[in-house]
């Protein structure tokens, strides 16, 4: 009857199949050569010489995963920042043309004080008859060292009724 385990007909780890364990060296011996002094397979540059292989790989793939991560947190903050522009512009526009028959100062001035409190800074502020048009900027850093400006413009007036 076979015993169960890995090793066919009752093998033992570490030991000849008949048996017998191995021996120490011969005199003059070296371990991993043969005994013409040629070398055995893991040590002519096989299984020895990959040494470390897999784990400069891995740390390549890291630092792939890290620079995708990083990119992709960069485009996310710039999306949210012109996001952010383009609501200040909007409410910008939307307060300073409730003021635009008190005047475009007037009117500039309700929407810089708007786009400021939505985190922007009023870059440009006209009316067109009784439209005012905004243009507002928010600051980004994406990434560290690295500063841009999200721009958006927006137009606020009266409704007009169109010709039918």
């Amino acid at each position: 009857m076979r015993a169960p385990g890995p090793f066919a007909d009752g093998a033992v780890p570490g030991r000849f199949a008949d048996g017998a364990a191995p021996g120490p060296l011969a005199e003059g011996a070296v371990p991993g050569r043969f005994a013409d002094g040629s070398a055995s397979a893991s040590s002519a540059g096989g299984a020895a010489a990959d040494r470390g292989g897999a784990t400069v790989c891995l740390l390549a793939l890291g630092l792939v995963f890290v620079l995708v991560g990083l990119f992709g947190a960069g485009l996310g903050s710039a999306r949210c920042a012109r996001h952010q522009a383009r609501v200040a512009a909007d409410f910008g526009a939307l307060a300073g043309a409730g003021r635009a028959l008190d005047g475009t100062d007037a009117a500039c001035e309700r929407a810089a004080a708007l786009v400021a409190a939505n985190g922007g800074r009023l870059t440009g502020c006209r009316t067109d008859g009784l439209d005012l048009i905004v243009t507002a900027q928010v600051r980004v850093a994406p990434l560290p060292g690295l500063t841009r400006v999200a721009t958006a413009s927006s137009r606020a007036g009266p409704a007009r009724i169109a010709d039918s």
